[in-house]
């Protein structure tokens, strides 16, 4: 890291690629331009209500990790805040799909899903906090980007357009600034090690999120 540079400039260039990919996923673009199949969006749905929930989880473990009082209320707010947003924006969305957050919950766990919440839970659980940030990140930061870049344009659906408002708005970008100085300020204050273990984690949960809107563009479900 040259001198001066924030770290999640580091961060950011070790998943740059997996934001360029995202953001040609037929998924993505279909949210843009409207072509996106509401099956396919309503199974995503389906899969981040349960995701969600887990994420909750794992933010409420970094606030229970972190070492300053500001980002021990930072990440609770944020864990109390996420299981807001899917009784809230996602009964809202199931509501214009034809179906309820209730149906949703009683939906399986899909492969992709799985595969991510339990790689989030067993950093938290199990690694650093320093770890644990870099795991939660891109969730945070990738909604972020591609909330802005389909805001600019927006989209000819009206419940695609709800979804891309939500993570485009300014309060949104606002969370993840404040996310991202936290953990500016906490590679700060930790050794090389750790650093290295943050990049890590941070570009396996990039990569996951690709993985979860591929999911949902196939609507995938257990081979057997």
């Amino acid at each position: 890291m040259a001198k001066g540079e924030r770290f999640t400039a580091v961060l950011w260039s070790d998943i740059e690629d997996v934001h360029k990919k995202v953001l040609v996923h037929p998924f993505i673009t279909g949210l843009g331009d409207g072509t996106l199949p509401h099956a396919a969006f309503r199974h995503y749905l389906t899969q981040d209500a349960h995701y969600l929930r887990t994420y909750a989880r794992v933010l409420a473990l970094c606030a229970a990790k972190a070492r300053r009082d500001s980002d021990v209320m930072m990440f609770a707010g944020h864990a109390a805040n996420a299981v807001a947003a899917e009784q809230g924006l996602h009964a809202e969305l199931f509501a214009a799909l034809g179906t309820t957050a209730a149906a949703a919950e009683a939906e399986p766990v899909a492969p992709a899903t799985l595969a991510y919440t339990s790689f989030l839970l067993a950093t938290a659980y199990d690694g650093s906090y320093a770890e644990a940030v870099g795991a939660v990140l891109p969730c945070y930061w990738l909604y972020a980007r591609v909330g802005q870049h389909l805001r600019e344009a927006g989209s000819p659906d009206p419940v695609f357009s709800r979804w891309i408002n939500a993570y485009g708005d300014t309060d949104f970008q606002s969370v993840v600034a404040e996310v991202l100085e936290a953990t500016d300020r906490l590679a700060a204050e930790v050794p090389e090690p750790e650093r290295e273990l943050m990049r890590a984690r941070n570009r396996t949960a990039a990569q996951y999120e690709w993985m979860f809107w591929d999911a949902g563009y196939r609507q995938e479900g257990w081979p057997v």
